[in-house]
Formats: C-alpha cells, structure tokens, sequence
C-alpha cells in the first residue's frame, strides 16, 4: 500500500482520520479551504476553535470534526508568500511537521492534507509541493501513521504533485 496518496477533490468529503485545515492565525474561520471545512463541520467548530485562543505561523492545534466525515480537524498557518527570504520554506516545513506530531500524538493513523499557503498567501505552487512532499516522505520513515492523502482541489496542484511523486 502506498503510504502517500493523491485525491483530486474536496477535502472536506475524504474519509480520513483527520483533515489538515489551512487556517488563519484567529482559527475562526476565512476563505479557501478554511471556509469550506468551516461550514462543512457546523458551527460547533467555530465554537472549539474560540476556544483555542489562535495559532502562530508554524504550529498545529487539534479539534474535533463534528459534521465532516473526518474525526478531528488539525489547524495549521501557513506562511505568507514574502519573496522567500523570510523563512517561508521553514514555517511550511513547520506546518507538516507539527501537524504530523498531533496526529501522532492523537493516535491518528490517516491524514489529509491541502495544499498549504499555496491560495490566498500566495506560497509558488510547485515550491510548496516540493517542502510538502519531501516533509511528508521524509516524516513517514520513523512514523506510525499508515497513510497520507494530499487533496488538492485543482488540475494545476494535481498535475504538480503528481510529477514531484513521480520523480
């Protein structure tokens, strides 16, 4: 069984243990695909996420998943594209990473993840791809979790993704 999969598609639909939200330090919610889990989990989420007192660049926080087909829902902010002189690689590297160690801490055997920073906070699109995937392969050396699922919502991240897989 491949331990790194590709999905074409709505994160908020992936039968996983957990989805990894691309979330906005406030966690109360915003555009892309953290509007979407958002409003696919119900107001309950928000209610968590108030909870939590936000999420600096770089870091993970775990909530339950209420309406999503997903048990928990790991937070994470991404970097904002800066021209890459201000340790944007390192804060994307960050996110995988410590979004990883919750699901490890939490049991969590499968895990879905968006392509992060790549939307809004404009992140170049195969530049992410590459500290995703490297971080992810390299991660699931030592790790228990048995599968990752990258799902990405457009033709471009597939097509990117899949060519960086391939290699």
């Amino acid at each position: 069984m491949e331990r790194i999969k590709l999905i074409k598609g709505d994160i908020t639909k992936v039968k996983v243990d957990a989805i990894v939200n691309a979330a906005n330090k406030s966690l109360l919610g915003g555009g892309g695909v953290d509007g979407a889990i958002h409003q696919a989990a119900g107001p309950k989420l928000l209610e968590e996420c108030r909870k939590l007192g936000g999420c600096e660049t770089g870091e993970a926080k775990i909530t339950n998943g209420y309406n999503l087909p997903a048990k928990y829902v790991i937070h994470t902010v991404g970097p904002i594209w800066r021209g890459g002189k201000n340790n944007e690689a390192k804060f994307l590297k960050n996110c995988y990473l410590n979004s990883l160690r919750l699901a490890e801490k939490y049991n969590i055997k499968t895990i879905a993840f968006p392509a992060i920073s790549t939307g809004a906070y404009g992140y170049p699109k195969i530049k992410a791809a590459k500290v995703a995937i490297e971080t992810v392969s390299d991660y699931l050396k030592k790790s228990k979790i048995k599968r990752v699922v990258f799902v990405l919502f457009t033709n471009t991240d597939y097509q990117i993704y899949q060519k960086l897989l391939d290699k």
